[in-house]
């Protein structure tokens, strides 16, 4: 089931990280995200309406992959699986948390940011994983060190922190790179002033650059 999600995860290219303060803006803003092209979110729990909104987006916005981020607690792991999430993901890597979303059936990708996390990741059989914070790490330079002890095992990461329209492209090209994500293609003062076409457009833009990746990659 895992390998599924996140197959459909890689497919999709780029997350939209979305953090809301009302669950009905996180409708309008998964509407704006796959109107532009944009099938995948990552919904973080950072405020109080987070799981409302979750499973609003689930409830209305069927075509969209629909995950929950920044989920730090065994406890949240249950509320976002019953909250309809799909996958999850966090900043770092919590036994806690890993063994929880094992029991639960939830797919779920840690954060890394080291080889040791790495190597950790593994004793837990997780194959997708967030690397955050890709940018002050050290970016795609860095990436390429520490996965590549790791490439003939076939993992896929998800950089977050830093990445933004400017170096999308450079991101996606990369192969140890599953997808991409980031909260650039939600900005939280359009989703306060409920200006969705700006949301769109981003999305639209972000989608013609994985696309532009693609088509040169094939």
């Amino acid at each position: 089931m895992a390998d599924d999600v996140f197959d459909r995860v890689r497919a999709a290219g780029v997350v939209a990280v979305v953090a809301v303060d009302r669950a009905d803006d996180a409708v309008a803003v998964a509407e704006a995200l796959l109107a532009g092209g944009v099938s995948a979110v990552e919904l973080a729990l950072r405020t109080p309406a987070a799981l409302d909104a979750l499973s609003a987006v689930r409830r209305k916005v069927t075509d969209l992959l629909t995950g929950a981020g920044t989920v730090l607690t065994p406890e949240q792991v249950r509320q976002v699986r019953d909250a309809g999430a799909v996958f999850a993901v966090s900043p770092g890597l919590s036994p806690r948390v890993l063994d929880e979303a094992a029991r639960v059936g939830l797919p779920f990708g840690p954060g890394v940011c080291t080889p040791s996390d790495i190597e950790r990741a593994l004793e837990f059989d997780r194959r997708f994983l967030k690397f955050f914070p890709a940018e002050p790490s050290g970016g795609l330079k860095y990436l390429r060190v520490i996965a590549a002890p790791y490439a003939h095992l076939g993992l896929s990461y998800l950089p977050l922190g830093g990445v933004t329209e400017a170096n999308l492209a450079e991101y996606l090209a990369e192969p140890a790179v599953g997808a991409v994500g980031g909260t650039w293609l939600a900005p939280p003062a359009s989703i306060r002033a409920k200006d969705w076409s700006v949301i769109r457009a981003t999305a639209a833009r972000a989608a013609a650059i994985r696309d532009g990746v693609r088509r040169g990659m094939s």
